[in-house]
């Protein structure tokens, strides 16, 4: 296990407001599904938020990402506004991919991510497809490639495994182990539940890292970058986080009792071990009060915009889609 990150006061407020800010994004994305105007599925990150925290604080700017379909929180930890991600929830125009992408298809290459994707898996060979895109272009990025527990039993994982593997690829492949795929535990679901070890059979390093501490998160992202852009090929990282809220906002989540939920929420949230820890450092209650202040205030107003910013026309409808004879 690498070495815990010893984030300086500063690094550790950053990790605070960005975990922070996802959170609030994420609690304002549940109202505004729960009044309807957020359509089709909605996936929430609520819980998991050091994960994306903790790897992205490590990574060069010409690092490109991609994910499944749990994907708001990576979007804001790339940089990209929350007023362009809650439109795109809303299908206004202003969204990041004009309305037509929703929660689950959003991209933004001029951020470097690449999705957002609904099938199952599906990140992990596109993922391999941008590291060889990076291996090609001489350009030291490295693709961080976000999938689920779920999605490490699907086949083509270990197809793009393998590719990865033979050409050495700069990929930094990345299971958040929220330990339910869907309404499936992961050792009801996988016969081999440590899955940070799926990636032996094909030469892979694997790490397993708790996923409910940012400073955790950075210090094996760390470990895990520099092993890959020194060019000895893929990285698999297993982080073991927990999801508070349904699969998706339809789902009831039955299958776990509250006590269980309740339990994580109480011992192990990422959000107030951080906050106990900068006050710890010196930082005061009325510090970290004006920073729930102001990341309160920003997604109040990205709700705002994107309930009342227009929809795309409807030629937009035949925008950006590709139409030919093959």
């Amino acid at each position: 296990m690498p070495d815990r990150y010893e984030a300086s006061k500063d690094e550790l407020t950053d990790f605070y407001r960005q975990m922070l800010t996802i959170r609030r994004f994420e609690e304002k994305a549940g109202q505004l599904y729960g009044m309807g105007l957020i359509g089709g599925f909605c996936h929430l990150y609520i819980g998991q938020e050091a994960v994306v925290t903790g790897i992205q604080s490590a990574m060069s700017k010409a690092d490109s990402v991609i994910g499944g379909y749990r994907v708001h929180g990576h979007m804001l930890a790339c940089g990209i506004p929350a007023k362009a991600v809650m439109s795109e929830l809303t299908g206004r125009a202003a969204g990041i991919s004009k309305g037509k992408g929703g929660s689950m298809h959003m991209f933004s290459t001029e951020h470097k991510f690449y999705g957002g994707h609904g099938i199952v898996g599906a990140p992990v060979p596109l993922g391999a497809g941008l590291a060889f895109a990076h291996k090609y272009q001489e350009d030291g990025g490295v693709a961080v490639c976000y999938f689920g527990d779920g999605a490490a039993n699907q086949g083509q994982v270990y197809e793009a495994f393998n590719m990865a593997e033979l050409w050495k690829l700069p990929v930094l492949f990345i299971i958040e182990n929220n330990q339910y795929a869907m309404g499936t535990s992961v050792n009801r679901a996988s016969a081999e539940d440590q899955l940070y070890r799926r990636g032996e059979s094909f030469r892979i390093e694997g790490l397993q890292v708790n996923g409910m501490d940012v400073c955790d998160v950075r210090g094996a992202a760390d470990v895990a970058l520099k092993w890959v852009r020194e060019g000895n090929g893929p990285v698999l990282m297993e982080l073991m986080t927990y999801r508070y809220r349904g699969h998706s906002m339809s789902d009831p989540a039955k299958y776990r009792s509250r006590e269980e939920v309740q339990d994580v929420r109480t011992k192990r949230d990422p959000i107030e071990a951080a906050k106990q820890q900068l006050l710890e450092m010196g930082v005061s209650e009325d510090d970290l009060k004006a920073i729930e202040k102001d990341i309160r205030a920003e997604v109040n107003e990205a709700a705002d915009f994107a309930e009342q910013t227009p929809e795309p026309e409807l030629d937009e409808l035949y925008t950006d889609v590709l139409v030919g004879n093959y």
